[in-house]
């Protein structure tokens, strides 16, 4: 049987995005994966009683050696800020190519606390800083040191030690850029070292806070239990600063949700499923329902959102467990269409993630088609005519082409780049100044306002001709000819409109990354959780990869 993949009209639609969850895809995941035949080492430790200092960790293979270079820094708690603008954190981090020389890290110690002020080399591959979640850290240590270990109920609550504000690559600040490691055998997916730093940041949270306890009090202190640390993981508040990122990267964001959908169509065109592959699977989802309770958030967006997938969760597993034959032919085909009948989107989105669990030899081949080189498709075929185009657009933005823009609620709000933040930020048009500086994200606008001119053309007009007289639309130009050969380019929706909710364009992205416990704190900044329930660095040679589930 052939399946075709899913409608783009449909799943591209934000409401849709905004309900995906991590999978086997997600780039923590396949890192890990990609990477537990390293060697990891801590090479350096050299704190004081405090915890202030420097620390080195790596991870080897053959003649490749990755370092993650940390520095902890006393701070005073009205220092401390999650904004982007802070000029002071906890502790700061630059993952290394190579190992690092001691003048290296001397160069690095004046450069990298100050992160964007600062000026890295192309020896720099990634670059970060963190704060501590003072009052987990504090009752942590505190326990510890008197031989205790700590609340499990507080730790649950939170989820970290430490929470990141941003993690840069590709070339910022002096790092390295991309076309430097791209090519590396070891590097099968987008942000990869990104991952390396976060989960070894990880690992650098667990032995500051064993060793701080420990100087507090060397005959009574303890270690922190190892299934607590595999139980916390490193946070993260996420704000609009992302969102452009899945617009400004048409091929790219295609790549991620083309294998997304190859993924699961593959899987609902399975005849037959082996026992051990559909109780794997019936497993997670019956183990994930764990996750969803243990979910916290005090925003009623939220709450809602997990009342509901929790809900149609259970009804699937009821479905499932007593009602369901996996020994139909076409099982997991049979159970999608009846999850698009019978449940909401986000739990829709969900399964399918949990489809993929016991399918790594479909999963596998995909990640390394995740990556995309976007400069091959940023030239414009100026050859192709007007007729074309419109062909383009009235196939692939159908849904798109029948928004009426002269509507008030449909251009509401504008994105612009904070002068003081230096980030992307939205406003409403109608109340607030500054919509002379918007920014070129309002794609489904500009593509109607393209279709308009394109009917007002001859077709046989070669693009490059009308070009001449629509250069303030040649960046819609381009996206139709993307999209023409990359269907899941575009987000089929309006990112002006009223009725926009931002963090479903953050959502979308941080499941590629493999977030879980999303905490919206308003509609444009949200909480997150990296690597929490993952092997620690010592135990990645043999480990569970479900362990998202079974955590």
């Amino acid at each position: 049987m052939n399946i075709n993949l899913r409608d783009p009209n449909k799943i591209m639609k934000l409401s849709r995005l905004g309900s995906f969850h991590q999978s086997r895809l997600s780039f923590l995941r396949s890192f890990l994966s990609e990477f537990k035949d390293w060697k990891y080492k801590r090479d350096l430790f050299d704190l004081d009683k405090n915890g202030y200092g420097t620390a080195v960790y790596s991870f080897t293979k053959k003649d490749r050696v990755y370092s993650l270079v940390c520095f902890a820094n006393q701070i005073s708690d009205t220092e401390r800020s999650d904004r982007v603008i802070a000029t002071k954190w906890d502790a700061a981090f630059t993952l290394h190519d190579g190992i690092p020389l001691k003048k290296d890290i001397e160069r690095l110690r004046n450069e990298v606390p100050k992160q964007e002020v600062g000026r890295l080399s192309y020896k720099e591959l990634t670059l970060s800083r963190a704060n501590k979640s003072v009052r987990i850290f504090d009752h942590v240590v505190e326990n510890l040191s008197k031989g205790f270990q700590p609340n499990l109920d507080l730790l649950e609550k939170v989820g970290y030690l430490y929470r990141t504000t941003a993690v840069y690559g590709s070339g910022k600040f002096g790092l390295a850029d991309r076309f430097r490691i791209k090519n590396r055998e070891e590097i099968n997916g987008p942000f990869r070292l990104e991952m390396m730093l976060v989960y070894l940041v990880r690992q650098f949270t667990f032995d500051q806070v064993n060793y701080v306890a420990k100087k507090r009090n060397p005959k009574t202190a303890v270690n922190l239990d190892p299934k607590i640390c595999r139980n916390l993981g490193i946070g993260n508040s996420t704000g609009l600063g992302m969102a452009p990122f899945i617009v400004n990267h048409p091929t790219l964001l295609n790549n991620w949700i083309s294998c997304r959908e190859t993924a699961l169509k593959k899987i609902r065109e399975l005849e037959t499923v082996e026992i051990k592959d559909s109780n794997l699977f019936k497993s997670c989802v019956r183990n994930s329902v764990k996750n969803i309770t243990s979910w916290n958030t005090e925003s009623e967006y939220q709450i809602k959102k997990i009342k509901f997938l929790l809900r149609d969760v259970r009804k699937f597993l009821d479905f499932v467990e007593k009602e369901f034959d996996f020994n139909n032919s076409y099982p997991f085909d049979i159970l999608y269409l009846w999850l698009e009948k019978e449940t909401c989107e986000e739990c829709v989105e969900y399964i399918v993630s949990i489809m993929m669990e016991p399918f790594g030899e479909i999963v596998q081949p995909l990640i390394k088609k995740m990556s995309s080189d976007e400069e091959k498709y940023f030239n414009i075929p100026t050859d192709r005519s007007v007729g074309d185009l419109l062909a383009i657009l009235e196939k692939k933005y159908s849904n798109i082409l029948t928004i009426d823009f002269d509507k008030k609620e449909n251009h509401k709000k504008f994105w612009f780049i904070s002068k003081n933040k230096e980030e992307p930020r939205l406003a409403d048009r109608f109340e607030e100044q500054g919509s002379d500086l918007e920014q070129p994200l309002a794609i489904a606008r500009d593509i109607k306002k393209l279709y308009e001119r394109c009917l007002l053309s001859k077709k046989s007009l070669k693009i490059d001709k009308f070009l001449i007289d629509n250069s303030d639309l040649r960046h819609v130009v381009r996206r139709a000819f993307i999209i023409e050969k990359f269907p899941y380019s575009e987000i089929q929706d309006n990112t002006i409109s009223e009725n926009l909710v931002p963090i479903d364009m953050l959502r979308l992205k941080l499941s590629f990354f493999g977030a879980l416990k999303f905490d919206p704190r308003s509609d444009k900044w949200l909480r997150i959780c990296m690597f929490q329930g993952a092997p620690l660095p010592n135990e990645l040679k043999d480990f569970d990869e479900q362990w998202v589930y079974n955590s």
